[in-house]
């Protein structure tokens, strides 16, 4: 992920990636085959068959540090988290859409993949985006077009996990949640 925590302000971290688009409803089958998951759910030995049912281009394509841009109901279908560990693997820092899967949306927050909801339809295959994490939400903005994405926030427990890379590391790190949440 290139993310950087050296900015200036109260941003609690930051990364900037090229936008890769899928449209809606992309279920989970069509991240990672169904057939596929038979054999192992190693997201690293899955990795290179990333979106091979939806677009075997895209996903061998897609770099590092790229963020995945999608339309509505993102992740939709079964919910098998190596959906979401086999993107993390494959080195996506985060997925924009209108809408997630309920269950895909949870899985991504307790994987430390960013599920971010905002408007996407002005956002353009490989546009340049800046995903900021600032201590009260989120600021992400269109480089290539010089221009802010309305988005969703995310509650402060929800950015505490997402900051320490998912629910394992953050309970490895506080032991519990805490009481009030």
């Amino acid at each position: 992920m290139a993310r950087t925590d050296e900015n200036a302000g109260d941003a609690a971290g930051a990364f900037t990636g090229a936008a890769r688009l899928v449209g809606d409803d992309v279920n989970t089958d069509y991240i990672i085959s169904s057939r596929r998951k038979r054999v192992t759910i190693d997201a690293d030995a899955l990795r290179e068959f990333l979106f091979e049912d939806y677009d075997k281009n895209l996903g061998a394509s897609i770099q590092p540090g790229e963020i995945l841009v999608a339309g509505r109901n993102f992740g939709c279908g079964s919910a098998m988290e190596v959906a979401v560990t086999v993107v993390r693997a494959a080195g996506v820092p985060c997925v924009l859409a209108k809408s997630f899967a309920r269950a895909y949306y949870r899985n991504a927050i307790n994987n430390g993949l960013m599920p971010v909801i905002c408007d996407t339809s002005t956002i353009d295959e490989g546009d340049r985006l800046e995903i900021t994490m600032l201590d009260d939400g989120l600021n992400v903005i269109n480089l290539t077009k010089d221009s802010p994405v309305e988005t969703a926030s995310f509650s402060p427990i929800i950015m505490d996990i997402l900051n320490a890379g998912g629910i394992t590391s953050y309970l490895r790190t506080h032991g519990d949640f805490p009481e009030a949440i």
